[in-house]
């Protein structure tokens, strides 16, 4: 038997946070009928840090796993794609490189683009998986199909979300939410 000590609140707070997540995690989840994944960029492709060059150049850190996550699905027939909030050319550049069908950057209204590629696909929103890490995501967590976080995600998000995934952003998220999307394919 092992015995956690939990020396203050904040440390409680986390402990009950990681229990629920678990616990949501352990959830039965149907991604079988799923045929399009969508995601935030920062925070979900992103650890969601902005770094800057001493030029003012702005950098950010994206992580291999999760090109080959998109490419995967794509290879089974799943729509990819990424809705930010953001409009700079560095998302524009690696949605390119890992090849995303559907790329809509500078939207804050995220729930009705995806309204919108629901039916220029003809896919039901409940067949529509969704990751996104912020209260500007809520609104389309709580409408898809199934709805996605990172583990870093903001509480609210987790608790919404169908499944809550144990990488962080910018640590793979979208290749765990990816493998949870193929293994009834397999």
């Amino acid at each position: 038997m092992k015995i956690i000590v939990l020396e203050n609140a904040e440390d409680e707070v986390k402990f009950c946070e990681h229990i629920k997540s678990l616990e949501k995690n352990n959830k039965a989840v149907d991604s079988s009928k799923i045929k399009m994944l969508l995601t935030d960029c920062d925070g979900c492709l992103t650890d969601g840090g902005m770094y800057y060059s001493e030029n003012g150049d702005e950098l950010k850190k994206f992580n291999t796993k999760d090109g080959m996550g998109f490419s995967l699905l794509k290879k089974k027939g799943i729509i990819t794609g990424i809705i930010t909030s953001e409009n700079v050319e560095l998302n524009r550049r690696r949605a390119e490189k890992m090849n995303v069908d559907e790329l809509h950057m500078g939207i804050t209204d995220k729930l009705s683009v995806i309204e919108k590629l629901s039916e220029k696909y003809n896919i039901p929103l409940d067949e529509i998986a969704y990751i996104g890490d912020d209260i500007n995501d809520l609104a389309v967590i709580k409408a898809v199909g199934l709805g996605c976080c990172p583990a870093d995600a903001m509480p609210q998000i987790k608790s919404a979300a169908k499944y809550a995934a144990n990488a962080r952003g910018g640590e793979g998220v979208i290749r765990e939410v990816a493998e949870l999307i193929l293994a009834p394919m397999a």
